[in-house]
C-alpha cells in the first residue's frame, strides 16, 4: 500500500466524498429512468453482482505494487463505480422497502445507520491487532465482499418467505386481504391523510390465505378495483406536496456531509501515546455511526414534531449550528480560524449531538414524505426524496472543500 503525505491524504478525504456522493445524484436519477424499463430484479441483483466484481478487483489490487498517483486514480475509480451500482441499488431497494409496512422503512433507514458502526469497528480491530497496512486492506475489502454475497443470497431468497410474498403480491393487485382493504376505507374516511394504525399490522394470523381473510377479499374486491383505477399524480403535483421534507433531507444531508468526515476527521486528540491512534475511529467514525443508528432508532417509539409542525423544520434548520461548532475543535492543520473546543470531551459531546440529530432528522424526513401524499403516489414520493437525499449528499461533499481550506 503506498505511503501517502498529509497533504495528499486531505485531499484524500475530500475527493473520497465528493466521487462517492456525486454518482450517488446522477445515477439517482438515472434509476428513475431505469424503473420503467428494466425490472426490480435485474436492477437489485444486477447491481448487487457488479458491486461485488468490483470489491473483488480492489481487494486483489491491494497485493499489486504500484505508484501513489496510479493507485489515487483507481481507488478514486472505483469508488465512483461502486457508489454508482449502489445508488441503483439504494433507489430499488426504498422503492422496495415502501411495498411493506411503515415500520420496515424505518428498519431499512437504522440498518443504513449501523453499516457505519460496522466498518467502524472493522478499522478498531485493524488497529488493535497491529497489523500491517496490506493486510489491514485486504480485510477491509473482502469483508465487504462476504457481505454483499449474503445480501443477494438474501434477496434471491426473498420471494420465497410468504410474508414477503403477500406484501409484494398486494401492490401489484393480486392479493387483497382484509387489514388493507381496511386501510383503504379509512383513509377514504380520515380527513387528515394521515394512515390508520392498521397499516402497519402485521399479517393476520401468519397468513394472508386464510378463509376469514377469503371472505374480506369478496366483500372489498370493488373498492381495490376502484382504487386501481385511480390514475397517479404528475411528479411535480407529489413534489408540491412534499417540497417540505425534500428540503429538510437536503438540508440535513448538506449540513452533514460539509463537515463529516472532511473536517472531522483532522481533529486531533491533546493526549499522547496509542490514544492517538484510537482518537479518531473511536471519537469520529465509532461514535458518529452508533449515535446516528440510535437518532434513527428513536423514530419507531417518538416521532416529533408532526409533520404538519413547521418545528420539524426549523429543527432541521438549526442543525446549520454544528458547522462552525466542529470547525472551531482542534482541527490541524489550520491556518486562520482559532482552536475554541481544544479538548477531547468538548469534540466528542459535539459530536454525540451532531449524529444523533441527522439520524432523526434525515429518518423522519424519509418517513413523513408518503404519508403526505395519496397511496398510489407513495412510490413516486419515495423516488423523489431519495433524489434530494443524494442532492443534499453532493452538496455537502461539495461545501467540504470551502469548509476545510478556511479553517
Amino acid at each position: 500500500m503506498p505511503m501517502r503525505t498529509p497533504t495528499k491524504e486531505y485531499y484524500f478525504n475530500n475527493w473520497m466524498t465528493l466521487l462517492s456522493q456525486l454518482p450517488l445524484l446522477l445515477f439517482t436519477l438515472l434509476n428513475s429512468i431505469l424503473y420503467p424499463r428494466i425490472s426490480e430484479k435485474i436492477r437489485i441483483a444486477g447491481s448487487q453482482v457488479f458491486i461485488l466484481i468490483l470489491f473483488i478487483l480492489t481487494a486483489i489490487l491491494v497485493k499489486v505494487p504500484m505508484v501513489q498517483d496510479r493507485f489515487f486514480s483507481i481507488t478514486m475509480a472505483t469508488i465512483w463505480f461502486i457508489n454508482s451500482f449502489g445508488a441503483v441499488l439504494q433507489g430499488s431497494l426504498f422503492g422496495l422497502v415502501g411495498l411493506l409496512p411503515q415500520k420496515y422503512s424505518t428498519l431499512f433507514m437504522s440498518g443504513q445507520g449501523l453499516a457505519g458502526a460496522f466498518a467502524a469497528l472493522a478499522m478498531l480491530m485493524a488497529i488493535a491487532s497491529d497489523t500491517d497496512a496490506q493486510t489491514a486492506a485486504l480485510g477491509y475489502f473482502i469483508t465487504p465482499c462476504v457481505g454483499t454475497l449474503v445480501t443477494l443470497i438474501s434477496y434471491l431468497l426473498l420471494p420465497k418467505l410468504e410474508f414477503a410474498r403477500f406484501y409484494l403480491n398486494k401492490s401489484k393487485g393480486q392479493s387483497y386481504e382484509v387489514d388493507a382493504s381496511r386501510e383503504l376505507l379509512s383513509k377514504g374516511v380520515q380527513e387528515n391523510g394521515e394512515l390508520s394504525s392498521q397499516a402497519t399490522d402485521p399479517v393476520p394470523n401468519g397468513s394472508p390465505c386464510s378463509p376469514e381473510s377469503d371472505v374480506a377479499r369478496q366483500a372489498f374486491v370493488s373498492m381495490d378495483a376502484e382504487q386501481d383505477k385511480q390514475v397517479k399524480s404528475s411528479v411535480l403535483e407529489v413534489l408540491k406536496k412534499i417540497w417540505l421534507m425534500a428540503f429538510c433531507i437536503t438540508f440535513v444531508f448538506t449540513v452533514t456531509l460539509s463537515v463529516f468526515p472532511a473536517v472531522t476527521v483532522d481533529v486531533k486528540t491533546v493526549y499522547e501515546g496509542k490514544w492517538e491512534n484510537y482518537f479518531i475511529p473511536v471519537c469520529c467514525f465509532l461514535l458518529f455511526n452508533v449515535m446516528d443508528w440510535f437518532g434513527r432508532s428513536i423514530t419507531s417509539r417518538v416521532r416529533w414534531p408532526s409533520k404538519e409542525s413547521r418545528l420539524f423544520p426549523a429543527l432541521v434548520v438549526s442543525r446549520v449550528i454544528f458547522i462552525p461548532l466542529l470547525m472551531l475543535c482542534n482541527v490541524q492543520e489550520r491556518q486562520f480560524m482559532p482552536v475554541v473546543f481544544g479538548n477531547d470531551w468538548s469534540f466528542a459531546i459535539i459530536m454525540v449531538f451532531f449524529s444523533v440529530s441527522s439520524g432523526y432528522c434525515v429518518c423522519l424526513s424519509m418517513s413523513y414524505a408518503p404519508q403526505l401524499v395519496a397511496p398510489q403516489d407513495g412510490e413516486t414520493a419515495g423516488a423523489l426524496m431519495t433524489f434530494f437525499l443524494a442532492l443534499g449528499l453532493s452538496l455537502g461533499a461539495a461545501l467540504s472543500f470551502l469548509l476545510r481550506s478556511i479553517i
